[in-house]
């Protein structure tokens, strides 16, 4: 401070000429090279683990995304097909077994052939024939279901396109009906041997046979049945056809009682009037 009480700043002392102090340009200047100083000083081992971790993110999002669209899948062709291979042997398969213990009973062993012709044709051997054509009959169905799903079940396996329970069911069925078919045969040749060899082809030929009657049986009901509704409606027919001719009848009976009615009104109301001005016109001359 000089005596006059001014002052002054050596150098500019960092002050304008209005007295205000400089912004510190050194300062900033050294702020921006530390922060590129600690940029430049982090380890790309951090850049590498940040990869990483992202990575992973995407990889457990993805995966939990194609765990939901499989699951949703599964839940698709499950519903689509569930029933589908859920198959059972028909009653026929227990048939077939209480009439052979039957017949073991009685003393039949397999293999064993009819000592005469009326043992043929009404012994052991003959029942049993007969239990097992039933029961052969009675799995065609099963045998031409699974035939006719193979392939594409195997075809749709191999793409992916159905499900894992799906694809057990089907082999569980499959696996059932094999063993049926097989268990059949055994058991032809235990009643006649190398009769294997033919009885699926006379089951089917017997299941088609039946299947044909009983197509030509329920349209010989339907027949009967459409038949039976002509007739009916025919004598329907006729009685409304007597109804109204009788309701036309009584209707222009009750028409002509109304107008019998009407007349004697109008004819009793003229009388009344008539009578009524005699009586008024008469009195009226008298005086």
């Amino acid at each position: 401070m000089n005596p006059d009480g001014s002052t002054t700043f050596a150098d500019g002392g960092g002050a304008n000429a209005e007295g205000f102090a400089e912004p510190n340009t050194e300062s900033t200047m050294d702020g921006e090279e530390l922060l590129e100083e600690v940029v430049k000083r982090v380890d790309p081992a951090l850049y590498l683990l940040a990869a990483a971790f992202a990575a992973i993110l995407l990889g457990l999002l993805y995966m939990w995304r194609q765990r939901k669209s499989r699951g949703e899948t599964e839940d698709f062709f499950s519903q689509l097909d569930g029933e589908k291979f859920n198959l059972k042997l028909p009653a026929a398969v227990d048939d077939y077994y209480e009439v052979k213990a039957k017949a073991e009973d009685g003393g039949w062993e397999p293999g064993q052939k009819a000592a005469s012709p009326a043992a043929a044709a009404n012994g052991p051997q003959r029942i049993l024939a007969q239990a097992l054509m039933k029961r052969c009959i009675a799995d065609v169905p099963l045998v031409t279901h699974i035939q006719k799903e193979s392939s594409g079940m195997n075809k749709l396996y191999s793409q992916s396109m159905c499900s894992v329970n799906q694809w057990r069911s089907y082999q569980a069925a499959e696996a059932m009906v094999s063993a049926e078919v097989d268990e059949v045969r055994a058991e032809a040749d235990e009643i006649e041997p190398g009769w294997s060899q033919v009885i699926w082809r006379q089951a089917m030929q017997y299941h088609n046979m039946l299947k044909q009657r009983h197509e030509m049986e329920a349209k010989a009901r339907m027949e009967q049945a459409n038949k039976k509704q002509l007739e009916e409606n025919k004598v329907l027919a006729v009685k409304k056809k007597v109804d109204d001719e009788k309701k036309k009848i009584q209707d222009a009976e009750d028409m002509a009682a109304d107008l019998i009615k009407q007349e004697e009104r109008e004819k009793q109301s003229k009388n009344s009037f008539n009578t009524g001005m005699k009586k008024g016109f008469l009195s009226g001359k008298k005086k």
